[in-house]
This record gives C-alpha cells, structure tokens and sequence, in this order.
C-alpha cells in the first residue's frame, strides 16, 4: 500500500450555524480541520496509507484533534505531543454576494514553535511514496518554514514524491515573504498545485486576461505561465484549479494540468456550495491519489476535480466521500438521485 505523508496544522474550527453573521451567533459548530490534515483524511478514505505528522499539546482539545483523524483511518503516530495550544479559526459562511469570512486565532499554537528535534524525519520517510505539505504551514511561523524545510530534505533523501498546494494566505504573511520562502522550497517540489492568485503572490507568475471576481476565466492565459514555472523550478506536473465565482454559493469548478508537453482542461463542473472550505485540500488529494493509482495523468485531474466537486456538497472541512461516489461523478452521473 502506498504511504503519503502530510505535514501542517490541524485546528479547531468554529463556525456560525447556518449563515449566521459572527454578531448573530450564540453557539459555535465544532470540527477540526486544517489543510494538510484534510489531505490526509481523504487519502484515508480513498484507501491509501495516510499519515498526518504534527505537533499538538498534551491536554483533551489535543487529545481531540487526533481523535478527528484517527476516526476516518489516519496514521498519527508521528503527531509530538507538546505545546500551549490548538490553533483556532472561526468561519462566517457566507451566501448569495456576501462572502465567506475567516478570523486566525493561531499564534502560539504547538506547531508554530515545534523543531525538527521534534520529529524523526529518516523514520517518517523510510518508507513513504510521497509527501505533501502547502503555504499555509511555512506561513505559520519562521519555525515552521525552518521545519517544512528539513521535511523536503528528508522526504528527497528518501526519494519521495513531493507535492505543493501553494495556498497564499494574506492573513498570514505579505507577498514579500511568501515569496522569499517559497521559492526556496520549490527545488524540491515535483507537483505544483495552485490557481491564479497562489501563482501570482507566491511565485510571481500571473495569468493575463483573468478576473475570478467577473467570474470569467480564460484557460489560455494560464498555459504560457505553465510553462514558465516548469522550466524555472524543474516541476513534473503544473497543476492549477480554476474557480469561476459566480457568488458565494455558486461556482464553476474545473481544472488544468501541464505536463511539460500537453495541457489539459478538465469537465467543468457547476457547484451550489454547501461549505467550501477544505474544496483545495479535497482537489489535492484527489490529485495524489490519481497520480499514484491511474496510468494517464488526465484521469488523475478528472477524479480530483470530481472528489472536489463533491466535498463543496458537505459541512466541515474534511472530504468524506469513497472512490465509488468520486468515479460515479467522474462517469457522469450528476444526478442527485438517491441511491435506494
């Protein structure tokens, strides 16, 4: 069975019920989520060896994060225990022209200030097939960008795979910073994945004649800086999502891979967005899986943007659906039908 690795930050999610405004709410929606943990659950859920590598304090809101992954099948043997604090986020979903909003509360928490010392790397990647890690972790702290940094150079002794969702959050640092990290992180990177605006404030490159606010997008445009980002950092696959936002509850969801000779466009999918949060970390997983298991790296984007599509339709952040449910979709069946 093939083992993928993931490191990042697994937090405790409170959200507004309904759509609620944070003015509004009395009560708060509890889950856990974060997006390398997120990948992780749904390679679990596809059948594959997932492993979530974290640091989480020793206390019961620790104890309950791992119980979050444990229950869906993910390995936490390698979580260290230790730390002050859980990171928390609080979510306002929002509908209809009025967009969803996120509040940080993570300074502190255990894995901002977590080492290497913390963690066997050589034990971690001995026998894994490949690693995944996105922006969001190096952006929590200059510990964290240390300590993804010793991860890569492990996971590369160890010849694994790497994968990178570049997932700029301005929340978190400036473009300056994203950039001056990252790029220093992407010589160990064999698959990219992104959309136009990750592209842009993390690396640098922007797609022209694209407006997602319009809701309108020209794939075109993407292709020339494709190519331009294969050939500065040596990428096997370019990979980028492409999400037309109608409104906050209506989207257009495809997607685009470049393999150093050919593109390739995904089916187009229209989504009425139940929560979107963890929508990018469900596509990755999609794309992991796809690549490690199909022969041609156009069926692996097919069932990522499927298993994608699909987790729009469910609260929380973690993508709970089998291969069956993604390969239906994959196939052609968008009915809705319930299945008697």
């Amino acid at each position: 069975m093939h083992r993928v690795v993931t490191m990042g930050e697994i937090m405790l999610r409170l959200s507004t019920p309904g759509f609620k405004r944070f003015s509004q709410a009395d009560t708060f929606d509890v889950v856990y989520g974060g997006g390398e943990a997120n990948v992780a659950v749904s390679l679990a859920n596809f059948g594959l060896s997932a492993y979530f590598v974290s640091k989480l304090p020793t206390n019961p809101i620790g104890d309950a994060a791992i119980n979050s992954l444990r229950k869906y099948g993910v390995n936490t043997s390698y979580v260290a225990r230790g730390g002050k604090r859980v990171g928390i986020y609080y979510l306002e979903t929002g509908a209809s022209m009025r967009a969803s909003t996120v509040v940080y509360d993570r300074a502190g928490s255990a894995i901002a200030e977590a080492t290497e010392a913390d963690f066997d790397f050589d034990e971690i990647f001995k026998d894994a097939s490949w690693f995944h890690f996105s922006g969001i972790t190096p952006a929590i702290s200059a510990a964290s960008a240390n300590l993804t940094e010793r991860a890569l150079i492990a996971a590369k002794k160890h010849n694994v795979t790497v994968s990178v969702d570049l997932n700029y959050r301005k929340k978190l640092w400036t473009e300056a910073e994203a950039k001056e990290t990252m790029s220093k992180l992407m010589p160990y990177v064999d698959v990219c994945i992104g959309n136009e605006e990750d592209a842009e404030k993390v690396l640098g490159f922007k797609p022209e004649h694209t407006d997602v606010t319009s809701g309108e997008l020209e794939v075109e445009s993407y292709k020339s800086i494709f190519k331009q980002m294969k050939e500065k950092y040596n990428f096997k696959y370019v990979v980028s999502t492409l999400r037309e936002s109608y409104s906050a509850s209506d989207n257009g969801w495809s997607a685009l891979i470049y393999d150093g000779t050919s593109f390739y466009h995904s089916k187009k999918y229209d989504l009425r967005i139940v929560d979107r949060v963890g929508g990018g970390d469900s596509f990755a997983a999609g794309l992991i899986y796809g690549l490690i298991t199909k022969d041609d790296f156009r069926e692996a984007l097919d069932f990522a943007v499927a298993a994608s599509a699909l987790k729009h339709t469910i609260p929380g952040d973690f993508n709970l659906v089998g291969i069956n449910e993604v390969e239906n979709l994959v196939n052609g069946d968008a009915s809705g039908r319930v299945q008697r």
